[in-house]
């Protein structure tokens, strides 16, 4: 029979089963914490979770019958809008989370500078049309940081191929003047499965059971991600020099091929650095809707002349925009344990092509709520709460890794000239953490950006000493679909940026809707998608956690502090083989 290894059940039944050293450090004085060398996360934890069930009780009514999570939706998606990285909009959004957070009663609400980004842009309007062999509206949208096409352009449309550089060679001296749609066209499949679903027992039963086989990694996919990264770029320079007009994407697909009927995804581009002056752009890119790409593919490869009509207009406010999180506090009251922290967050940039409702529009009220569900009940915490909205998550997690960077630390980067061609997260380590007085003193981050779906559990990024503890704090929110712990790491997200410093970081799991299949990243991610009801639950089940951080005795259990520098020598194959002898230079050329 299968295990359900982290499901509830087992998890309690650790509870009752843990080594009798923990019992016996039940019956030590409290104050031995207090008093210890030792971080209370290292010493042994206790078997049983001193849950206030009233507080429970305050906060399920306050979050999900007094729910005000859909205000700040509202205001944040339709009042402000998308939220690009350097963009007006985005400045906007900082101003109003933090004015909004000192509202409800927060502390210290402020803005935290975490460094230069690039350059601020805004789509102001983009259209496009086929004006002949006949007239047809096309949907389409600016690539982020495209430039402007300075008023209507109109030109004959060409489909160029390009795989590598020697490529180019075939189409010099031939694309003056024309609109270039660059891109395969992929098959358009039906769509046979509901875009929109919630997850089932059997889901949920697959997401406890950790992964014994080994995942190609990110590292061993980056040589070739670079590699098709730096060819576009390059792609672009030659158009450019070859004085094409524009340039036409197909927009990729989603989940159960729901990259059609009108919904593009505009998260791609021609490079990768597009956001900075010296990676700009050289002339304008559009991404289109798969079906209407299809239509002057298929004339172009039947010999069709096609015109091709757009306009792009978009604005430029500034080469070299600075990020900034938002950041505000409920303090603590403990004279022993105010110092310390519990944090909560999500990212605030979105992409440009919706209005960035399930990514992370979603994530940023959700923690908003939870502070102001905090607020409404008076709480008097522990240790401090403390609301981090990031930005820059969409370009690399880079307000987390500043925040983080500045507070807690960091592992020093490789900075040869070819790691230094990389975005952080890209760069080799050099050397051991650094790490900053204030990495001790927090207890845990917890992090909502998985689209509208409600909460159904907790990925651990195996952490195994804190499933005990959340498995009692979950018990009594089953009832509101909170089920399941999974040992699984999850990443693309802020809470990595924690985690990488030895900080417990928790992504929770949530409910699947339409996200992957529809809203990520796409003209579709809007207030519509949005479910009241599962973020509501969201709020309410997050601010539980954050409190319950905030009021035990002891920070929560940490993992073994991570050793970045050593991983790749970790990694590396045993030489176990018998007679095997070293490889010379001549030998690793004839491999």
């Amino acid at each position: 029979m299968r295990l359900k290894f982290f499901g509830i059940s087992f998890a309690l039944l650790l509870c009752f089963a843990l080594p009798l050293s923990i019992s016996a450090a039940e019956k030590k004085d409290k104050s031995s914490t207090a008093g210890s060398d030792k971080p209370s996360y290292e010493l042994p934890q206790s078997a049983n979770e001193n849950i206030d069930l009233t507080m429970y009780q305050r906060i399920r009514d306050e979050g999900l019958t007094h729910s005000h999570v859909m205000d700040f939706a509202s205001a944040l998606i339709d009042g402000i809008g998308p939220r690009l990285t350097g963009s007006p909009n985005l400045h906007k959004a900082n101003e109003w989370t933090r004015d909004q957070l000192t509202a409800m009663g927060c502390s210290n609400a402020h803005l935290e500078d975490w460094g230069e980004f690039g350059m601020g842009w805004q789509q102001l309007n983009t259209w496009t049309r086929m004006s002949a062999p006949d007239t047809a509206v096309f949907i389409t949208q600016a690539a982020p940081w495209s430039p402007s096409s300075n008023g209507a352009v109109n030109g004959p449309a060409v489909w160029v191929q390009i795989k590598e550089e020697k490529d180019f060679d075939k189409y010099k001296g031939k694309l003056a003047g024309k609109i270039v749609l660059l891109g395969d066209m992929r098959d358009v499949k039906p769509v046979d499965k509901p875009l929109f679903t919630r997850m089932d027992d059997k889901d949920l039963a697959k997401a406890t059971e950790f992964p014994l086989e080994k995942r190609r990694s990110f590292a061993d996919q980056l040589p070739d991600y670079i590699r098709r990264r730096a060819l576009l770029e390059k792609t672009g320079a030659f158009l450019a020099s070859e004085h094409a007009l524009a340039v036409v994407l197909p927009s990729r697909d989603g989940r159960d091929n729901g990259g059609s009927g009108g919904t593009i995804f505009d998260d791609g581009s021609l490079g990768w650095f597009t956001y900075k002056r010296d990676h700009a752009l050289p002339l304008p890119v559009v991404v289109m809707a798969i079906e209407n790409y299809g239509r002057v593919y298929r004339l172009l490869k039947a010999n069709v002349p096609v015109r091709i009509e757009m306009n792009v207009d978009v604005k430029y406010s500034g080469d070299h925009e600075h990020g900034f999180d938002t950041i505000a506090e409920i303090p603590g009251t403990d004279p022993n344990l105010k110092d310390e922290v519990v944090m909560v967050g999500g990212h605030l940039d979105s992409w440009a092509a919706g209005t960035g409702a399930t990514d992370n529009g979603a994530g940023t009220v959700v923690a908003m709520e939870v502070m102001r569900i905090l607020n409404a009940l008076q709480v008097k915490p522990r240790r401090t709460i403390r609301i981090g909205l990031w930005t820059g998550e969409e370009q690399g997690l880079f307000g987390s890794i500043g925040y983080v960077k500045q507070h807690f630390g960091y592992a020093p980067l490789s900075t040869t000239p070819e790691e230094l061609e990389k975005p952080e997260w890209m760069r080799k380590v050099a050397g051991p953490l650094v790490l900053k007085p204030e990495q001790p003193k927090i207890s845990g981050y917890f992090n909502v950006d998985n689209g509208t779906g409600k909460i159904l559990g907790v990925h651990l990024q195996e952490n195994l000493a804190v499933a005990p503890i959340f498995a009692q704090w979950m018990e009594p929110l089953k009832d509101l679909g909170v089920t399941t712990i999974t040992a699984q790491n999850t990443g693309g997200t802020d809470h990595e940026s924690f985690d990488a410093v030895g900080i417990p970081g928790f992504q929770f799991i949530q409910d699947r809707m339409d996200y992957s299949s529809r809203t990520h990243h796409s003209n579709m991610d809007t207030y519509e998608r949005l479910q009241p009801g599962d973020l509501a639950q969201a709020a309410t089940v997050e601010a539980i956690f954050v409190y319950n951080t905030a009021m035990r005795d002891q920070m929560l259990p940490r993992k073994p502090l991570p050793h970045p520098e050593l991983e790749e020598k970790r990694s590396a194959p045993l030489k176990v083989m018998p007679g095997a002898a070293e490889p010379d230079e001549s030998a690793k050329v004839n491999k």
